[in-house]
């Protein structure tokens, strides 16, 4: 009588050189020696996550899983790099086959191999912001698009609506009504453009960074068999900082994961603060229900705050609708309580964060050791004044101080004008924000003002908006319509009952020209325009 036989799968012992239990807390030694499959490890603020891959890549190479068919995406090069680094020091051999790298990185590399699928040669060239705009330009200026007629923003506005598009994978119309929905009613004329700029580059044989994504993504969508050699090479993929993937980015993850499913993703959905630049959080909320049978690790152990602290921030996202629940536990010693100081205004704010950092001071802490964080720049507008006026030295780091923006140069220029004709600087920087005036512009301008307010009797009303009209002649006719509409701003900010009432002539000029202006040049037009508010709000 025949026998039947099932064979027992057999695999050789694995000797670890890695004390995994006593390198890793046991929350990170789960998510590290985790079996394979689908996996989130919802890790919490400090918790050790770049450790945890580290260790997790380590772990994998041990087991015998070789380093070409790790891909490793990151948000940056640098994270990658180090998380290499690390990796060859604890394991002790290099590993330049290991993918890693970020979105963009790995996009390049592949496009570099099948460029040629989608109509580019494998040498294509990657346009940096400028360059894009460059080319967006001739773009534009090949359309016959009436700029001024239709009231087209600049480049760099239309940049970014095309990159919100393509990284949110939403339509130009639905991209305007969303974030910049002044210019919906341009929404055809965009989608035309942007069918030229998508020319352009294809016949220029180059790509811009939305490209790297958006390209990678349509070959392998488009061409099964490299869809196939992908999805076979990575047996294991490792996503950092999941919470702020976009849509393009999610979809790339799924699409390569599809054969294996041996994919973990390492984030914090309390973290996720990319929403502005397309980031969609509802990807690593929804990861357990795209991938069936997914596991969910927490790491929760955090090395970098004290306990104190860690209360006052498991209070403030316990009331999250949204997220997976954690509760966060301080591995430090414990601090003094985070203080809550409130505040009648924001002049007596400033004057509080000032007068505390020289009790500090007196207590021995040096300034170098304190930080002030805010959420938006103007915030911090009072707070300068203050520190200036104590004579604390500061620097800031998030930028330019409040005063040396260009939007806030902009709008004091006006005030400036109208307090002192004569100021040549403040003159030029207002004409400069008119269409068709350029430097050479600026200065016959200036000459022809000069000369004829010189000429203006002496008590003449609305001397200022006189002498600019008297310049009319000699405006371009590109110009004409914005400088009756200059003429008009300064006619009533240098009025009798508005001069020397700042907040009111700030209102004026942004109602009479410079908000259309903040809207149809800069991608950041609203948050430019709560500063200037803001700066009312001071005067």
């Amino acid at each position: 009588m025949a026998r039947e036989f099932v064979l027992d799968p057999f695999r050789a012992e694995v000797n670890l050189q890695i004390d995994y239990a006593r390198e890793l807390n046991a929350q990170q030694h789960a998510a590290v020696t985790a079996t394979p499959g689908p996996a989130l490890v919802i890790a919490g603020a400090g918790s050790g996550k770049t450790r945890t891959l580290t260790y997790r890549v380590a772990f994998l190479l041990e087991q015998g899983v070789p380093a070409d068919r790790i891909l490793l995406l990151t948000f940056t090069n640098k994270s990658a790099r180090e998380m290499m680094r690390r990796v060859v020091e604890i394991l002790g051999h290099d590993l330049a086959s290991l993918w890693g790298g970020t979105f963009h990185s790995i996009g390049n590399r592949i496009l570099r191999q099948h460029a040629d699928r989608l109509g580019f040669r494998r040498d294509f060239t990657i346009l940096d912001r400028d360059d894009a705009k460059d080319l967006l330009q001739a773009a534009l200026d090949d359309s016959g698009i009436d700029v001024t007629a239709t009231r087209l923003p600049k480049p760099d506005v239309i940049g970014d609506v095309f990159s919100m598009a393509a990284n949110t994978g939403h339509t130009i119309a639905r991209t305007l009504q969303e974030n910049h929905p002044q210019f919906e009613d341009l929404a055809l004329i965009m989608e035309d453009l942007r069918t030229r700029f998508i020319a352009r580059k294809r016949a220029a044989n180059v790509m811009d960074f939305d490209d790297l994504l958006g390209l990678w993504l349509r070959l392998l969508k488009e061409h099964e068999d490299i869809r196939d050699i992908y999805q076979r090479r990575f047996q294991f993929i490792l996503v950092d900082e999941y919470q702020d993937t976009n849509e393009l980015q999610g979809e790339l993850i799924d699409l390569l994961a599809a054969r294996h499913r041996n994919v973990m993703v390492v984030g914090d959905d309390a973290q996720s603060i990319y929403s502005w630049r397309g980031a969609n959080f509802q990807n690593i909320l929804e990861f357990p229900k795209r991938y069936a049978g997914a596991r969910v690790y927490k790491i929760e152990t955090n090395y970098r705050s004290t306990p104190e602290i860690l209360d006052v921030a498991n209070a403030a996202i316990a009331t999250n609708t949204l997220q997976f629940t954690k509760e966060l536990v301080s591995a430090c010693k414990s601090g003094p309580k985070p203080v809550l100081a409130v505040c009648g205004d924001a002049s007596e704010q400033a004057a509080f964060i000032a007068q505390r950092a020289l009790q500090l001071r007196d207590e021995g802490i040096n300034l170098n050791d304190m930080a002030v964080l805010y959420r938006s720049h103007f915030h911090a507008m009072e707070l300068q004044f203050e520190l200036t006026r104590r004579n604390i030295p500061f620097s800031i780091t998030s930028g330019l101080r409040f005063f040396e923006q260009a939007h806030i140069k902009d709008v004091a220029a006006f005030l400036k004008f109208a307090a002192n004709p004569a100021d040549e600087i403040s003159f030029k920087r207002m004409v400069r924000l008119l269409p068709g005036v350029g430097g050479k512009g600026a200065d016959k301008l200036w000459n022809l003002f000069r000369t004829h307010h010189s000429q203006l009797p002496e008590g003449a009303p609305n001397p200022l908006a006189s002498a600019l009209q008297s310049c009319n002649p000699s405006v371009a006719k590109k110009t004409t319509v914005a400088w009756a509409q200059f003429s008009s701003t300064i006619a009533q900010i240098e009025g009798p009952t508005v001069r020397g009432k700042a907040a009111e002539m700030i209102r004026i000029t942004l109602e009479g020209l410079y908000e259309d202006y903040l809207q149809e040049t800069f991608a950041n037009a609203s948050q430019r325009l709560e500063e200037i508010i803001q700066l009312t709000h001071f005067s």
